[in-house]
């Protein structure tokens, strides 16, 4: 049996097992050197950390977390000489910093960001950016008022695997996307005491299924327009509120279909901790990824093959500091960024309602 590893750990270790066994990417060389602090240790904190020795003119000063022991756990390695903090405003006081990761919990995420808003400073934040709608609409309207920049931890979409499904549908060998299938099925583990209270956990749908949305959205190109959505906890009374069992159909704007299924059921037996599925149908062929038989690529002209020969992979915070610092286009724009929060929001609104909702 796999080791029973709490959340926390799992993300601050290993934030996604694929990118850690791929090759190191180019340093991103930085116009100055740019201060860098962290607000709540939890979360996929380390598409930061894993990436320091590539983008050596950032300067991880200081991370500040209500758990002393989670920071003592945070602070160590390479990261042992951090200032910690417990109270995150003394950390912005004290320190001079240009740019604060957001981690934590997620219902204290959208007032944590409007004050880094307020103190102009650039964000690197967990997701969602806020389990409401007010939150939302008051997060946007700060960044373009301070004309801050901004980006939200979806390093999914900088993996080879998917790059190479959005390769596909872009080259046509696929022709039109009609249908999209993702999958994602977690062992539940340990979990946060957070995480069971819906008014610091915002519900599973806006947790997880904003990466795959984001994924569904960036490989096929099409854009989602209503969603109906179920969700539940079956059995596992310690989790609380966290539902453990989701669904949601969206329709697509060319009329497509696709579907998002969702679990916290994964056995303890299993030997990842997760399950990402994702099938792109279309009118001329079929493209999906799945951990255990890698990307597969089907169509009218060719029998089924493996594809091996994969995009390079890529790292959504080297991506963010080029853009900012250096010009470059984001690989991960802003609009995404509120579109995605708006349609996982709209999925878990349907669930509540039991009725077809407009995103």
């Amino acid at each position: 049996m796999m080791p029973n590893i709490s959340r926390r750990s799992w993300l601050a270790g290993i934030p996604l097992a694929a990118q850690a066994a791929r090759a190191p990417l180019p340093a991103v060389k930085l116009p100055h050197k740019v201060r860098i602090g962290l607000i709540g240790v939890e979360g996929h904190v380390g598409e930061i950390t894993n990436h320091l020795k590539e983008a050596p003119d950032v300067e991880f000063v200081a991370a500040a977390d209500l758990d002393p022991k989670a920071m003592a756990r945070f602070a160590r390695g390479p990261l042992a000489g951090i200032h910690q903090y417990t109270d995150y405003r003394q950390m912005l006081d004290k320190e001079k910093l240009e740019m604060v990761a957001v981690g934590g919990q997620n219902g204290a995420r959208a007032g944590i960001l409007l004050e880094l808003i307020d103190r102009k400073l650039h964000i690197v934040s967990e997701k969602p950016l806020s389990i409401d709608r007010a939150g939302l609409a008051k997060i946007r309207a700060g960044v373009e008022r301070q004309r801050i920049r901004l980006t939200m931890l979806l390093p999914m979409r900088f993996l080879d695997t998917y790059r190479a499904l959005k390769h596909v549908v872009d080259s046509g060998a696929i022709g039109e996307v009609a249908q999209i299938a993702g999958q994602k099925s977690y062992k539940l583990g340990e979990r946060e005491e957070w995480m069971r209270h819906r008014a610091s956990f915002g519900g599973t749908i806006p947790y997880i299924a904003v990466h795959m949305v984001d994924l569904m959205r960036f490989t096929s190109g099409r854009e989602m327009l209503e969603a109906v959505s179920f969700q539940s906890r079956i059995g596992h009374a310690e989790m609380g509120d966290m539902e453990n069992t989701t669904a949601t159909i969206f329709r697509l704007d060319n009329s497509g279909t696709a579907a998002l299924h969702m679990d916290y059921l994964r056995p303890e037996t299993a030997p990842t901790h997760g399950d990402d599925r994702l099938r792109l149908a279309g009118t001329e062929g079929v493209v999906e990824y799945q951990e255990s038989t890698g990307v597969t690529l089907m169509t009218g002209k060719e029998k089924p093959r493996v594809l091996t020969d994969l995009p390079p992979g890529g790292s959504l915070f080297l991506d963010f500091l080029d853009s900012v610092y250096n010009g470059k286009p984001a690989g991960l724009s802003i609009a995404d960024i509120w579109r995605v929060n708006e349609i996982v929001l709209g999925a878990r609104e349907s669930a509540e309602r039991h009725s077809i909702v407009k995103l």
